[in-house]
């Protein structure tokens, strides 16, 4: 059994969010291509290509769910580091959690600094904390592609047990 949690904005954030939801429906125009292209009339901000638009929904939830990573019995908390986008090392991942807030996959809150405490610690009082894989991995050489089809390859950045894999919920 595994639980993943994830990164969602502070209730300040999705407010000014709103706030800018409302006024960009205020101002939507009930044009015919507006209507036609779902009113997708903003550029989007992270994208080369100006033909790409988002509507004032989809601007409105971009990157509200931010996927941390997954805790799992038997094995260190498996951190996802989502290419380096919200964060890069221990430091910067700590700073990312306090500045939102922290909810599992069941949409249960939780205490940012309790679940830091959790996904630090957890795993490394089992028989088994998922390290060190290689000895595993040399012992059932053939589970190496199973497992790393599931969670990409693994590494360590500070400490963390991270996946290279940012799909693996």
């Amino acid at each position: 059994m595994s639980t993943n949690y994830y990164r969602i904005p502070a209730e300040h954030e999705m407010k000014e969010r709103w706030d800018v939801l409302v006024k960009r429906i205020n101002e939507l125009e009930m044009t015919p291509s507006a209507v036609r292209c779902r009113f997708s009339t903003i550029p989007t901000h992270d994208s080369n290509y100006v033909w790409e638009y988002e509507s004032p929904w989809e601007e409105f939830t971009r990157e509200t769910s931010i996927h941390l990573g997954k805790r799992s019995k038997g094995w260190k908390f498996l951190w996802n580091f989502n290419k380096n986008k919200y964060f890069y090392d221990k430091k910067s991942l700590v700073e990312f959690v306090y500045a939102g807030r922290i909810v599992d996959e069941h949409g249960e809150e939780h205490d940012p600094h309790e679940f830091l405490s959790m996904a630090f610690e957890w795993g490394s009082d089992c028989e088994n904390a998922g390290w060190p894989l290689e000895q595993y991995y040399r012992d059932y050489p053939e589970h190496r592609s199973e497992f790393n089809s599931m969670i990409g390859s693994e590494k360590w950045i500070d400490g963390l047990r991270a996946s290279d894999s940012t799909d693996f919920c």
